[in-house]
Formats: C-alpha cells, structure tokens, sequence
C-alpha cells in the first residue's frame, strides 16, 4: 500500500499493512528537526520520518499590516498579536515559540442583530482557486493523501470563529441569553465556510481526500456546551459541512481538543468520518469505551500526549505510550498515529525521535 492507500483504508475502518502517521508541529519544531536529520525543509522532514498525510491549506486572505505593537487584522475582522514564549527544555536546552493570540473582538459591543448583520462579513469571492487542483494534483501524484484544511486562522469551525468575533466569555453568554444573536454570528460563519469550501472543493476536481476543520468544543474536564445546546445551534451546521464534502466523494475530519466524549454520538449522527485530538489529558480513560463502542463507525486520529508525556517524559515513556494508545485506539483498525495538538519547541529532539520511532515499532 502507498500512503494514500492506507490513509484511506483507516478513515474507512479497514485493515492496512500498518497504522497510518501523521504529524504535527511548531514551525520551530520543524526547523530544529530539519536540521538534526540534515533534510530540507518541513517536507524533508515529512518524508524521512516516513508522514502518510499531506495538508494543502488552500487560498487564504492575506492580512493587514502590523502596526507599532505587532497587531494585525484577519479577514474576520479580528485583531491578533504576535506573542514570544521562551524557556528552557528538560535536557538544559533553551527554546522560543512565536504565536498570534487574539488581541481584540470586533463584535464585543454589539447589541442587536443588526449590530451583526452590519459587520463587515468575508466574500469568498475575492479569493483565487486557479492553482488548487494542480497543488492538491501534485500530492496525489506522489502518492500521499491530500488533506484540505483550510488555512490556520480560517480553519472550518463555528464556536472558535465565534469566540474570536464575540470574545471568549460574550459568545459562551450569548448562546444562553441572546440566542438569536448567536445565530445570526454562526449563520454568517457557517455560510463564509459553505461557498469557500464549495469552491475549493470544485476547484480541486477530485484530488482532495479528506476535508479537515478544527474547532475546539471541548475543556479539560468537560464540552464547553452541554449536549442539548450543541444540537441546538451547531449540529445542523456541522452536518452541513460534512454533507458538503460527501456530496465530493471527500472524506471529513475534525479536531477538537478536550473532553468531547458525550459528542461522539453527535458527530457519528452528523456524517463525521474522523474525530482528531482525543487529547490524552482529558479523556484518556475512555479511550477503550469509545473504541469498543463507535470504532466501527468513527476512525480516530490523535491520542499522543504533548502535555507532559512528550516534552517532560523519557523515551521509554514515550514508547509505552504509544504501545498503550495502540491497544486502544489503534486495535482493529480505523486509527491513524498522530498527537493531540502541534509538538512544541519545549519538546526535546529525542523525544520526538522516540516517538517516530514508536509509530514505526508499533503500527
């Protein structure tokens, strides 16, 4: 089997000559890996760690520039700030991260519907599509899969892109006290979302196999809403979006982080064909539940730990790890390797090494 082969195999809970490994991380995680195996770039990176999944990010908008105190505006509206973290590794080494973290809402003071309706909403219209089939054409060819995901801050989701519009806290109050304003917010998203990601999916002519969106509807020790309110105002959207990419012959992915255990049910009824993160810190102890229980209908992704195990454990922790999620998450199939969220620069090089390693040793 070539790499697309048995991705596909897995997302369709199918036996292949071995688990699938995707893999994420850090641009800084990268260069520094580039570097340690004397390879080329992410892709040199990609290919000797032996990496099925391929992600085309698809056109995206550019953004305006950064004033004096590094803050820009996306598309949406809303204003980021670059933030620098450094620290030093467990092995002594010292690491920098750079990332954009939300510095304002620009519908934090809105009071009405109109408020909403007169924003300055995104046009998929003014992007370019041209190039999409011969770039997502080009992975196919080299025998990978072709993951769309849109790009990094215009990922396919609904409660992040409304927290980012609204603000954390106004958007969580609004799904209980003003309703009809969080429609209309989600309403917007959900229909930027549909027409981009017709267009693109029409523009790659077939070469696309899974469709990726992320959003995080899920805490450390619970969802963020209960399940009657997800039903309530994001089940119709999201099974939209996944109806979308069937209608294409594309397969669907998502990724939340946190304890999104009670969803399952939810994204299975929804079309869902794979569920990303199952983020080991908050509900590894229902790995062998979900498994034994929704494995024949969902095929899971995820499950490495980049809280503590990767950056803080040793190597044998790491291979242990692996082992364990293997037996759970990966037995009878329908399982692709992958961590729960991007590798950090806190993580040590031979950590990393370990885990591929482990993927190789195990799947």
């Amino acid at each position: 089997m070539n790499s697309r082969e048995r991705t596909v195999a897995a997302a369709n809970c199918q036996a292949s000559d071995r688990i699938p490994i995707d893999f994420w991380a850090a641009n800084e995680v990268f260069e520094r890996l580039a570097e340690e195996l004397n390879v080329s770039g992410k892709e040199g990176v990609l290919k000797a760690f032996d990496v099925d999944l391929r992600y085309f990010r698809g056109p995206g908008f550019a953004v305006d520039e950064s004033d004096k105190n590094g803050i820009f505006t996306d598309h949406w509206g809303v204003k980021r700030q670059s933030h620098s973290v450094n620290g030093q590794r467990k092995d002594g080494t010292a690491y920098s991260w750079t990332y954009k973290h939300m510095f304002s809402s620009p519908l934090a003071e809105a009071q009405s519907v109109a408020d909403i309706e007169k924003h300055a909403w995104p046009s998929p219209d003014r992007l370019d599509y041209s190039d999409i089939k011969d770039s997502c054409k080009a992975i196919r060819d080299a025998g990978y899969a072709v993951v769309f995901g849109g790009d990094r801050l215009d990922r396919t989701a609904q409660l992040k892109a409304g927290m980012y519009l609204r603000g954390t806290e106004q958007f969580v109050m609004d799904l209980i006290i003003e309703p009809a304003i969080a429609e209309s917010i989600l309403e917007y998203i959900a229909a930027y979302y549909l027409e981009y990601n017709r267009r693109v999916f029409e523009a790659a002519d077939g070469n696309i196999d899974i469709f990726f969106m992320g959003d995080d509807m899920g805490i450390q020790n619970s969802t963020w809403v209960p399940v009657e309110m997800y039903r309530k105002f994001f089940k119709k959207r999201f099974t939209k979006f996944n109806e979308l990419a069937h209608n294409f012959g594309i397969k669907t992915m998502y990724h939340t982080c946190g304890k999104v255990t009670d969803f399952i049910p939810e994204f299975i009824d929804t079309g869902l064909d794979i569920l990303q993160s199952l983020q080991p810190g908050a509900m590894s102890e229902d790995f062998l539940k979900i498994k034994q229980k929704f494995g024949r209908d969902l095929c899971f992704q995820g499950g490495i730990d980049i809280q503590h195990i990767l950056p803080q454990g040793s190597p044998e922790d790491i291979r242990q790890h692996v082992k364990a999620v293997v037996n759970t998450l990966g037995s009878n199939s329908g399982y692709i390797f992958g961590t729960s969220h991007n590798i950090l620069p806190e993580t040590p090089t031979e950590n990393i090494l370990a885990l591929i390693e482990a993927y190789h040793e195990f799947g």
